[in-house]
């Protein structure tokens, strides 16, 4: 008997658009049970797949055989802005499909900021009741991946993007939103608009006894009617109430106290009681690239927080770390407003703001502008930055890379970035 994802692929022409992580694992799945089935992958770049069943569709011009399709294993990160699509073609992704037909409870979190903090604390405070829990998704690991070891019992923690849930057909048991800010405003029809709407399918096929955990210092009335969310609702704030203590020091500041108290909400749905939630809360070992506390060298503490591509992120830090002397900004420029930030940089009591292109140099004008005697510099590339960093900071302070904007103007992705700055700490913090 064949698993219901693939019964439901089996006799439909299928294109898996965008050949990364995602992409090579659907084909993989496919492979395994439908080994000889004709597949089409298409991707901006050239591939060779050693694969006589497949068929590829490569350059400038991959996106034009979409709707010659009947189901469209779409990447996340392949925007369809300026995309028409045929009525009888389908669009989905791995997280939809997961959704639908796998065989197990699922506790789903989004966010522009926080999912991954959030995420981890609920699969934390899961193991810690002694549950059968997955961390999967967004986070780095395709839900595909772990399709052949689930059983009815496990829980699946997804942490999924606007992307994954932009076509998105089924949402999960517990949904948790823990915020919307601007981000990715030049990969949806519709501006920000769409991105909230993407991000809102997360509970929009809900039940009546499912649970939508959301951030109640947001109203996202205007962006979903209220009756069209059937679920069980519960508003979640920074200073809500909490029966233990948060002592870990990977969880400074009130936006992680507001993410604990997201998992907590999730955790108890399945089952989970507040020791197991506390334990969980203890066992949380930090995310790579989020308020990453990476050394002290020469004197000046150094924090990594590349995953903050906006500037609510960049403040969150800022506020929680509280000696921040020097902060590093700047990234690929996405159409983000950036005079609220710059104001509230201009009258920051952080002494050295650094800005990298592109977005950097722009905010390193507009702080200028605001306070001349702000101290406020660009730097042509993350190195001088690197660089500028160990001459202006003061010792026994920090310093912080927090760039506001995302990565892709220079580097593949945020923790590319992030890998090379911390690369540059070292090279330059020796004596």
């Amino acid at each position: 008997m064949l698993p219901k994802i693939i019964e439901y692929l089996k006799d439909k022409k299928i294109l898996i658009l965008g050949f990364g992580r995602e992409g090579q694992s659907t084909l993989s799945y496919i492979r395994k049970y439908l080994p000889e089935k004709i597949l089409t992958v298409a991707d901006k770049n050239a591939l060779n797949i050693d694969d006589s069943f497949v068929k590829t569709i490569c350059g400038d011009g991959y996106l034009e055989s979409i709707n010659d399709f009947e189901l469209v294993m779409k990447s996340p990160g392949i925007s369809f802005r300026e995309v028409s699509v045929n009525p009888d073609t389908e669009i989905t992704c791995q997280v939809d499909l997961f959704l639908r037909f796998a065989d197990c409870r699922k506790a789903g979190i989004t966010g522009s900021k926080g999912k991954t903090t959030t995420s981890t604390l609920t699969y934390e405070m899961l193991k810690a009741a002694g549950f059968d829990a997955r961390l999967i998704g967004n986070i780095g690991i395709p839900v595909f991946d772990t399709l052949e070891t689930l059983e009815s019992k496990t829980i699946a923690v997804i942490e999924m993007s606007s992307h994954q849930l932009e076509f998105t057909h089924a949402s999960p048991e517990a949904a948790i939103l823990t915020n919307v800010y601007e981000e990715h405003l030049d990969h949806y029809k519709g501006g920000f608009t769409g991105y909230v709407n993407a991000k809102l399918n997360i509970v929009r096929h809900q039940n009546e006894n499912n649970l939508f955990i959301y951030n109640a210092t947001q109203g996202i009335d205007e962006y979903i009617d209220p009756k069209e969310i059937k679920s069980q609702k519960i508003g979640v704030t920074a200073d809500g109430e909490l029966p233990f203590e948060i002592t870990n020091e990977h969880l400074l500041g009130v936006h992680n106290r507001q993410d604990v108290l997201f998992a907590r909400q999730a955790a108890k749905f399945f089952g989970a009681d507040d020791t197991a939630c506390e334990n969980g809360v203890r066992n949380f070992k930090g995310i790579e690239h989020r308020m990453e506390k990476v050394g002290t060298f020469k004197g000046v503490t150094f924090y990594n927080d590349c995953i903050a591509t906006i500037p609510h992120a960049v403040e969150c830090a800022v506020e929680a770390l509280k000696t921040v002397d020097t902060l590093i900004v700047g990234g690929k420029d996405r159409g983000i407003d950036y005079s609220e930030f710059a104001e509230y940089l201009a009258k920051s009591k952080i002494s050295n703001i650094i800005g990298t292109p592109e977005t950097g140099h722009t905010l390193v004008n507009m702080i200028k502008a605001l306070n001349p005697d702000k101290n406020a510099v660009a730097a042509e590339d993350l190195e001088q930055a690197v660089k500028s960093a160990y001459e202006l900071t003061e010792k026994g302070k920090i310093c912080l890379l927090s760039p506001a904007a995302s990565s892709y103007n220079v580097y593949k992705n945020f923790e590319e970035k992030g890998k090379h700055y911390k690369e540059l700490i070292k090279k330059y913090g020796i004596d």
